[in-house]
């Protein structure tokens, strides 16, 4: 059996599906942080959401404790109005989020880092601008209620590959790094490195 190609130092399904669909072999190797911590910390010495989205990219991929393999972290940002948001706790968050996000504009930051040994190799982030239809607020509700156990997870309280996809109005940018992975690049920067044939 050929060893993988790289270690996902992510428990996200969609990435693993995106990984999966796009033939690269790897494994699953889920790391935690303390991403509240990190966001915190790096807002306060005035670092950009895309900043931000890189180093929380980063520090997951050089977590695991692997010799001589790929290792590839990944992160998402959002930003609206200067806000900085993080994943739901409850449906009441939920909520609150989407009446904030409803009508305007926000940018997605998908970042994605692989490192070696310790070492980063290569790094992305990809920008994302996201506008959302204005929502009434008896939508809002209807759709945390429906979809809450698929959008607990989602920075933004939507899964574009879902329902979330008729919040929007327009939409400038990759469709991968939405989902949470830069897809297109990891694949470029793959194949240049002869990890995947054409």
């Amino acid at each position: 059996m050929l060893p993988p190609t790289l270690i996902l130092a992510s428990g996200s399904e969609i990435r693993a599906r995106l990984l999966t669909q796009a033939g690269v072999r790897f494994e699953t190797r889920p790391v935690r942080i303390d991403e509240n911590a990190v966001r915190d910390a790096f807002l306060a010495e005035g670092a950009s959401p895309r900043d931000l989205a890189d180093a929380l990219a980063e520090m997951k991929a050089l977590r695991p404790r692997i010799v001589d393999v790929l290792v590839l972290g990944a992160d998402q940002v959002l930003e609206c109005d200067g806000r900085i948001y993080a994943k739901p706790e409850t449906p009441v968050d939920a909520i609150d989020h989407l009446r904030q996000l409803s009508g305007r504009t926000h940018h997605l930051y998908s970042a994605a880092v692989v490192c070696r040994d310790g070492v980063p190799l290569w790094r992305h982030v990809g920008h994302v601008r996201m506008t959302m239809h204005p929502l009434s607020e008896a939508f809002i509700r209807d759709y945390v209620a429906r979809n809450w156990d698929s959008i607990r997870h989602a920075v933004g309280c939507y899964k574009l590959e879902e329902e979330g996809v008729r919040l929007f109005s327009r939409i400038d940018g990759d469709y991968f790094s939405i989902l949470g992975l830069p897809l297109i690049e990891l694949l470029t920067w793959l194949r240049a490195r002869g990890e995947m044939s054409t």
